[in-house]
């Protein structure tokens, strides 16, 4: 079908997630820009190193040569067999893709480019009459029928990632071809899975978000009804059963029935985040108290310090309420893009800034972590400490890498890094009604409805956030600005005048900006403490540091010590010294570490299990206390461990 002209024309300013339901508007293309700052170097890095990687890495691993064998069956490559042992590893071509059009829009690379016209032709020409598209199932050595296998197949989930490419290239680049072959192929899913279809799930959710989005690209209802369908659908047992049990795939319990979030990370939380998109579309008040409670639960016993989601390697899943191992935490890096996916779009819904606190606390550590300060070198899972003696691996390989890998066998989490970080500043301000929210902050600028703001920070790294007022018309919205959580007596100043000791939450100024005037908010960062709920019993006796949003860890290539025998005493952490240092060639500038003293013992000499009591031999407390001696601890941010070797890390430190 072809795509009616008024209908692929759009206004190209709509953000990645462009609510039509509701008050609150994200800002998009030519009204929220990131220049500099952490997350603009992050964003070049990603254009200059990670997408150049990534494209690379495509090509070696043959997921290009699958579309081409079936958009040229004559050709040479027709007779090669399918390369990959996934059958959804078209999405890994559609996810480069939607973060090369955010990448193009801003800057134009001849590689990319060449890579976009590439990729693009090839979707066109591989695409079945009927709209279908899955170079795997398409392939003629694979035996395997289309929509045989919808648990484990997976072709509603690639339609997704196909989706969200197409409208970022749409709204971007004002490029509608990848559109319409993702609304022939989504027409397909109506008229096989719709109302009048077969009542089937995909085992991997994540076509529900992307449905939302065309639905509110294209006007036509039809995809949200169908987004609609398979949240409903999901929780009575309808995916077909091997391996893993129903609650992997969240269909053990339907989602508004959830008491705690469950199964598979990553699953849950696109899951979550599509209902939220649905919930907003069709004011389903229900649905979002069903929501915030699941948000709730998980963000009081299930998710890490670091915003990581997922304690268990063996299904990549959440796991129980308070089972945060730390050495084995999973925290998958795609996990993290779902979580803040998910907070974002609960902020929209109620603009409630804790949405926006964990969304902050994910990015600049779960998320961050995941990739190398070069760009090029991936996590896919990220512990909070990692072991002298610890590889990366699945548990197949009889080896694995001890630190970060340029790709992986399944490469989900680099391609997703590249369309994340590219549309970062989609989600840094939202429009309600007259007020402007500023929801993170990032140097930049932020141009919308007469008001355009100039704001230069180094945060996360530095407390100020200087906002100039370049041009402000007698009908701009006024501005709201967000105090994080882990903030204590805030001030803002505007004009001149300030207001001190002011809570987390939304701060608003309350009078109309002028061109010229200037608003600083300042969001004190003392290093922090934190200890662990008592029933987390990995974590007992033990202490983290944190700064700003910013989780730190202590890696062993700083010390000489053991960093097992390193004893830390809360109660000195405020005598700590923050100091700035790059750390890395390619870490901020603005980069702090953390020097903090601490005692530590000799190795403990009394067995792996020692007898305790009046009359046991010495305890390994007691042995290593007779060797104590003071240290100097050097603390650096969690996102930059492992760039400076394989060495031991630990986020957590004991205090006895």
């Amino acid at each position: 079908m072809s795509l009616p002209t008024e209908q692929v024309i759009r206004a190209h300013s709509r953000a990645a997630v462009h609510p039509t339901a509701l008050g609150r508007r994200p800002l998009g293309a030519g009204e929220a820009c990131i220049s500099g700052g952490s997350l603009g170097g992050w964003q070049r890095r990603n254009r200059t190193a990670t997408t150049g990687h990534v494209i690379e890495q495509l090509g070696l691993a043959g997921n290009l040569d699958n579309l081409r064998r079936i958009a040229d069956p004559a050709g040479p490559e027709a007779a090669a067999p399918f390369r990959g042992r996934y059958p959804f590893l078209d999405t890994d071509v559609f996810k480069t893709l939607e973060g090369v059009a955010y990448g193009l829009a801003a800057d134009e690379e001849p590689a990319a480019r060449a890579f976009y016209e590439e990729a693009v032709d090839l979707i066109a020409r591989a695409q079945r009459a009927d709209g279908y598209l899955n170079s795997h199932f398409q392939a003629p050595d694979i035996a395997a029928e289309p929509w045989s296998d919808l648990a484990w197949g997976h072709e509603l989930y690639n339609l997704g990632h196909l989706v969200q490419a197409a409208v970022a290239a749409n709204r971007r680049l004002g490029d509608d071809r990848l559109l319409r072959a993702a609304v022939a192929f989504a027409d397909l899913a109506v008229e096989r899975y719709g109302p009048d279809g077969d009542p089937q799930v995909c085992g991997h959710p994540e076509i529900e978000m992307a449905l939302v989005e065309l639905s509110r690209e294209t006007g036509d209802d039809r995809y949200l009804e169908l987004a609609s369908l398979f949240v409903d659908r999901r929780g009575h047992g309808t995916v077909a059963l091997r391996v893993f049990p129903a609650e992997y795939f969240q269909d053990a319990a339907p989602l508004r029935e959830l008491d705690s979030v469950t199964g598979h990370a990553v699953r849950m939380a696109y899951l979550a985040a599509g209902a939220a998109d649905i919930a907003h579309e069709h004011g389903d008040t229900d649905l979002l108290v069903a929501l915030e409670r699941l948000w709730d639960d998980m963000v009081a016993t299930k998710l890490y310090l670091t915003g990581g989601l997922g304690s268990r390697h063996s299904d990549e899943a959440i796991g129980d309420r308070f089972e945060l191992p730390s050495e084995r935490s999973y925290s998958e890096t795609c996990a993290a893009i779902a979580v803040m996916q998910w907070a974002w779009r609960m902020y929209l819904a109620d603009g409630q800034p804790k949405y926006l606190d964990v969304f902050e606390t994910v990015l600049y550590n779960a998320y961050a972590v995941g990739i190398s300060d070069d760009g090029t070198g991936f996590f896919y899972d990220n512990p909070l400490q990692r072991r002298p003696d610890h590889q990366q691996r699945s548990g197949a390989e009889t080896h694995g890498e001890p630190l970060r890998r340029g790709w992986f066998v399944c490469p989900c989490c680099p391609p997703n890094i590249v369309r994340w970080t590219a549309e970062l500043q989609d989600h840094l301000a939202a429009v309600c009604g007259d007020e402007l929210q500023l929801a993170q902050y990032a140097t930049g600028t932020i141009a919308v409805d007469g008001l355009v703001l100039e704001v230069e920070t180094d945060y996360p790294w530095d407390e100020v956030v200087r906002i100039r007022v370049a041009e402000a018309t007698e009908s701009a919205p006024r501005l709201a600005l967000r105090v994080p959580g882990w903030c204590r007596g805030a001030s803002l100043t505007v004009a001149g005048e300030t207001t001190d000791g002011l809570e987390p939450g939304w701060v608003r100024v309350d009078r109309p900006l002028a061109a010229g005037d200037e608003v600083v908010l300042t969001l004190p960062m003392p290093v922090r403490a934190h200890g662990a709920d008592p029933r987390v019993d990995a974590l007992r006796a033990s202490v983290a540091i944190a700064r700003g949003p910013i989780v730190y860890c202590a890696e062993q290539v700083d010390h000489d010590v053991d960093l097992d025998l390193v004893v830390v005493n809360p109660a000195a952490v405020h005598e700590a010294s923050v100091i700035v240092d790059r750390l890395t060639p390619n870490a901020d500038a603005a980069t702090r570490t953390i020097a903090l003293r601490a005692r530590a013992g000799g190795a403990p000499d009394a067995g792996l299990y020692p007898e305790l009591g009046a009359t046991a031999a010495a305890s390994d407390a007691e042995a290593a206390g007779a060797e104590a001696s003071d240290v100097e601890l050097r603390l650096v941010p969690y996102h930059l461990w492992g760039n400076r070797g394989a060495d031991a890390m630990r986020v957590w430190l004991r205090t006895a």
